[in-house]
């Protein structure tokens, strides 16, 4: 599917904290070159008039996505600066300007969606299947977006309608909403999308009724802590829908898990919501740049620079790779397919990378020059790996312009790709049944849950028997908890992990991240390491080899907040200052308020 830009139809208020052009909460609407009441007036419009809620209004979030999902969970390292260093150390606050780009974005996705779904609503030129395809999806899109701002920032204020909260001027004084009642909100949302969808999408790579099904899986997962104890109601309303979603004849697990994240594979029947890019329009925020800011320089062309960061130690343990510990036999045959499929370790070669050069090797992509004329150089003039943890990430990438051209059918630009990012993947489901199945079994103490039951040894035995794995024959909490960081690492997810349990178990995160290898392996000990492999093929680590223990654990208490009802403490991001000047309600202090969101609001 092609979705087309219609961004220049500029006809939607973007809900926004503070936009640098504008005062107000929310930004008003403009219309350039087109009457946006008049636009929604065929099928072809309203297909075409949501396309671009697929990618334009989450285009700054997708530079946040990754830090805050992965560095703040232990599975990423980008170094001790800026916000990545925040994150890493548990210091984030109200000054950074990244999150003021995070939450303007996640607004900005709530903000079209309410104005798109106005307009197709209004239409009286298109069928009413379209038009319920299109609603449908504006109403996930906007519970996509409002899933992710709850878990990050909690209380939140719900904008139902921009343009009722325009004409009373109150769009820079709405109040923050109590988390329950913005996932009643949520759940509200995606009921009617649902009732809207179709079984099947008009258009290949649209959303359909199981994707808003799956999504409201998950967000029942979530809900059912957020009280402070698990709600069993919720658990079995999410074994509901995600038994719906995996029941879909149009979607299934890809047979090779690698698949999952090629160009050519940009619409598959496992991704049940992604974001879709486009680079051949030449629209900054249609493409992809995740590429860019996550491979290590001269992977694509010229426009790359994550050489200096790395997967996340820990996150390599949890693979049960250990480079100070173990010889290269213990990755190089590790029966975990995603392994390869995540990170790039030494001895590691992609045939699906530089397919024109035969593949691509990780280790000679370091240190030999001719292969890549963009190697790292160090103080002695030497081609040396920058990364501190010595594993770069594999998900998001695409390759080089011969890989774009073969995956699409045309080349990449600078900074751009057409890669599409999934935001929900069937296998996510998969293991949202099996969790909510186990934690069934014993909601008073979720972390000793375990479980023989068939359904959720089914659901988490797809998951890992395409991996590589063996089945298992009891589930328990701990088997779910490890296999959605290794099924999701680099994904955007495993923070909203620590997120949804913190609601109920808050010391259970907090012990496991104070306890996490979140830093570097000693300086220079993996280039000594590495080079001396690539150069003799021999492993050979030197006795001074160390992780990094001189850095503190992180102060997670930092990014913790005492919920009033159930009086735990649970992982929230501050709202920044500029979010506040324009709204005082979103100070940290404000009160928020309950609302009956099923009386106060409809569609």
């Amino acid at each position: 599917m092609k979705f087309i830009n219609i961004k220049t139809i500029a006809l939607v208020a973007v809900a926004s904290l503070g936009l640098t052009a504008c005062d107000d909460f929310l930004d008003r609407p403009t219309i350039d070159n087109y009457n946006a009441d008049n636009y929604y007036s065929s099928d072809t419009e309203c297909l075409s008039g949501t396309s671009y809620l697929y990618s334009t209004p989450w285009s700054d979030f997708t530079r946040t996505y990754i830090k805050v999902g992965e560095i703040l969970s232990g599975n990423y390292y980008q170094g001790d600066k800026d916000l990545a260093g925040k994150l890493l150390n548990f210091t984030v606050d109200a000054s950074d300007n990244e999150l003021l780009e995070m939450a303007n974005s996640l607004w900005a996705v709530v903000g079209h969606s309410n104005m798109v779904y106005r307009y197709i609503k209004g239409s009286t030129g298109a069928s009413e299947a379209v038009k319920n395809q299109a609603m449908g999806e504006c109403l996930t899109l906007k519970s996509a977006a409002y899933f992710f701002l709850v878990r990050a920032y909690g209380e939140v204020p719900i904008i139902h309608d921009n343009a009722a909260e325009i004409a009373a001027s109150t769009y820079n004084t709405l109040p923050k909403v109590k988390k329950a009642d913005v996932y009643e909100y949520i759940i509200m949302t995606l009921e009617k999308a649902i009732e809207l969808l179709p079984e099947t999408p008009m258009q290949a790579g649209r959303i359909d009724k199981a994707a808003a099904e799956g999504l409201l899986a998950k967000v029942y997962l979530t809900k059912a802590g957020v009280s402070g104890a698990i709600n069993t109601e919720d658990l079995n309303k999410a074994i509901q829908y995600a038994r719906a979603c995996i029941a879909h004849p149009n979607h299934s697990l890809m047979p090779e898990y690698s698949d999952l994240f090629r160009l050519a594979n940009n619409i598959n029947p496992e991704t049940l919501i992604a974001w879709r890019w486009n680079s051949s329009n030449n629209e900054w925020t249609d493409q992809s740049f995740m590429q860019n800011d996550y491979a290590p320089k001269g992977f694509g062309d010229d426009d790359c620079w994550g050489q200096w960061a790395g997967m996340g130690t820990s996150l390599q343990e949890e693979f049960g790779i250990k480079l100070l510990e173990q010889t290269p036999e213990i990755w190089l045959n590790n029966r975990d397919k995603r392994l390869k499929a995540t990170m790039m370790l030494p001895g590691f070669k992609y045939d699906y990378f530089w397919t024109d050069k035969g593949g691509f090797d990780m280790l000679k992509f370091i240190y030999d020059a001719k292969y890549n004329p963009s190697v790292e150089i160090n103080d002695e003039k030497q081609p040396w790996l920058a990364s501190p943890t010595g594993s770069w990430p594999v998900k998001h990438l695409y390759g080089n312009n011969a890989d774009h051209t073969a995956g699409v059918g045309y080349p990449a630009a600078r900074m751009a790709n057409s890669l599409s990012t999934p935001l929900l993947r069937l296998a996510d489901v998969y293991l949202v049944l099996a969790e909510a199945k186990t934690i069934l079994a014993n909601p008073t103490s979720p972390q000793s849950a375990s479980t023989n039951d068939s359904e959720a040894l089914n659901a988490i035995n797809a998951v890992r028997v395409r991996a590589g794995l063996p089945a298992l024959s009891t589930v328990r909490f701990a088997d779910i908890w490890k296999e959605r960081r290794l099924e999701l690492a680099f994904e955007g997810d495993r923070w909203y992990d620590y997120v949804r349990v913190s609601y109920y178990n808050p010391d259970f995160c907090a012990n496991e991240l104070r306890t996490q290898k979140r830093n570097v392996i000693g300086n220079g000990t993996l280039d000594v390491i590495y080079r001396n492999y690539y150069n003799t093929g021999d492993w050979v680590v030197p006795a001074t080899a160390e992780y990094d223990t001189k850095t503190p654990a992180p102060v997670v208490e930092n990014l913790m907040k005492e919920d009033p009802d159930s009086h735990k403490k649970y992982f929230v991001l501050p709202f920044t200052a500029r979010d506040v000047i324009f709204n005082p309600n979103l100070a940290s202090n404000a009160e928020a308020q309950h609302v009956d969101v099923r009386e106060t609001y409809s569609y």
